[in-house]
C-alpha cells in the first residue's frame, strides 16, 4: 500500500463500530494498510461486545494516516475525532451519535480530496440521527450528498457541477441509479431526458476505468413493461429512448429501455458466466436497489460515482435492533474495503 484507505466510525449507537473491529480482528489482509476514524472509547466499547472468550483486539491512537501502514495486523489504528462526553446507548437515536458520524466523514472525505489517503470506506450512519445534529451537517439526507457537498466545495464549483450518482454492486449484479434519496413522486419527476443522459456518462465514465472497456449498460423503462408502447405512459418514449440515442451517439454501449421486471434477471452473472450488460441503470431508488439487496446484503457494496475521491460502503444501514448484541455480520464492510482497493487502482493501493 502507498497511501492508506480510511473507515468512518459510523453511527456509534449502530452495528458500524463492531463490524469495524470484527473485520480488524478477523480479516487482517482485507484490513491492512487501513484505519478507522472515529471514536477511541465507541471502539473499545465494539471489541468488547464482539470479544467474548477471545483474545481483545488491540487499539493503536495514531498520529498520522501514514502509521497505518507499518502497524502489524489485527491492531486497530484509530484517528481520533472529537470525544462524546458519555457513551451513546446502543440503538437509539441520538444527536451526539449523528454528529460524531458526519464529523468523522467531513475529516475522512477532506483528507480524500487532499490526497493523504487511497480511499474512504464509510460505516453506516443513521439519516434521523444526522437530521438531530446541529451544525452545518443536519441538512443531508445521506452520505451521498454530503460527500458531493464536501467535494463541490474543495473543488470551487458548485453542487450542480458536481453530479454523482449511486451504484450499488456485488459479484452478479451492478445498478445504477438515476435518482437517490427522494420521494417516489420526485424520483418521477426526477426522470428527465438531461438526467438520464447524465447517468448514462457518469456510469459509462466511472467504469470504464475500472473494468478497462466500455461497460455494456442496460437501461430499465419506468413504467410497467416498459410503458407497453405508451399504454401505461410515455416516459419510455418521450424521455428515455431519447436520452439513450444521444448516448449511443456519443459511442456509449448502451440498450433499452427494458421491462424493469426483467432487466436486471438478464444482466446478472451466474456459474461464471457474465450476464448480458455489465449493469442496469435503474430509474429511482427502490427500482434498482431491491434487486440486488434480495442477492445478498451481506455481499453488496454501495460505491459513489463521480467523486474526485474513491468512496464504497458496506449496503445495509445502522441495523439498531441488534447493535450490542455482537451478532453484525461484518462480510458487508469487507466486500466495500476490497471494492476500495479496486478502485483505487495500482498507482495508489
Amino acid at each position: 500500500m502507498k497511501k492508506p484507505i480510511a473507515i468512518t466510525l459510523g453511527d456509534p449507537a449502530g452495528i458500524g463500530p463492531e463490524i469495524i473491529a470484527k473485520a480488524f480482528r478477523d480479516a487482517p489482509d482485507d484490513t491492512r494498510g487501513c484505519f478507522v476514524v472515529g471514536d477511541v472509547a465507541t471502539l473499545r466499547r465494539a471489541i468488547q461486545v464482539i470479544s467474548a472468550d477471545q483474545m481483545p483486539l488491540p487499539v493503536a491512537l495514531i498520529d498520522s494516516p501514514d502509521e497505518a501502514l507499518s502497524l502489524p495486523p489485527r491492531c486497530l489504528p484509530v484517528w481520533q475525532i472529537g470525544a462524546l462526553a458519555e457513551p451513546v446507548p446502543f440503538g437509539r437515536l441520538s444527536a451526539s451519535a449523528g454528529r460524531l458520524a458526519a464529523e468523522c466523514v467531513v475529516w475522512a472525505a477532506q483528507a480524500a480530496l487532499r490526497g493523504e489517503v487511497a480511499a474512504l470506506v464509510t460505516a453506516p450512519l443513521n439519516k434521523e440521527a444526522l437530521a438531530l445534529a446541529a451544525g452545518p451537517h443536519c441538512g443531508y439526507p445521506g452520505h451521498t450528498e454530503m460527500l458531493q457537498a464536501l467535494a463541490a466545495a474543495h473543488c470551487g464549483k458548485s453542487i450542480s457541477e458536481m453530479p454523482v450518482r449511486m451504484m450499488l454492486a456485488n459479484d452478479e449484479l451492478r445498478v445504477v441509479l438515476v435518482s437517490i434519496h427522494v420521494s417516489l413522486l420526485e424520483a418521477i419527476q426526477a426522470v428527465s431526458f438531461d438526467q438520464v443522459l447524465q447517468t448514462l456518462r457518469i456510469t459509462h465514465d466511472s467504469l470504464s476505468a475500472v473494468l478497462g472497456h466500455a461497460p455494456r449498460i442496460g437501461v430499465a423503462g419506468l413504467n410497467p413493461h416498459a410503458g407497453e408502447g405508451g399504454l401505461f405512459g410515455r416516459e419510455e418514449i418521450d424521455i428515455i429512448a431519447p436520452a439513450i440515442a444521444a448516448a449511443r451517439s456519443l459511442g456509449l454501449d448502451v440498450s433499452g429501455p427494458f421491462a424493469p421486471d426483467t432487466v436486471f434477471m438478464r444482466a446478472r452473472a451466474q456459474g461464471g458466466k457474465p450476464g448480458e450488460f455489465d449493469v442496469v441503470v435503474a430509474m429511482y431508488h427502490d427500482q434498482g436497489l431491491i434487486p440486488v439487496k434480495y442477492l445478498g446484503v451481506e455481499k453488496g457494496v454501495n460505491v459513489t460515482l463521480g467523486l474526485p475521491l474513491v468512496r464504497t460502503s458496506p449496503d445495509h444501514g445502522t441495523a439498531f435492533d441488534i447493535a450490542g448484541s455482537g451478532r453484525a455480520d461484518e462480510a458487508s464492510l469487507l466486500a466495500a474495503i476490497r471494492m476500495a482497493r479496486q478502485l483505487c487502482g495500482p498507482e495508489k493501493s
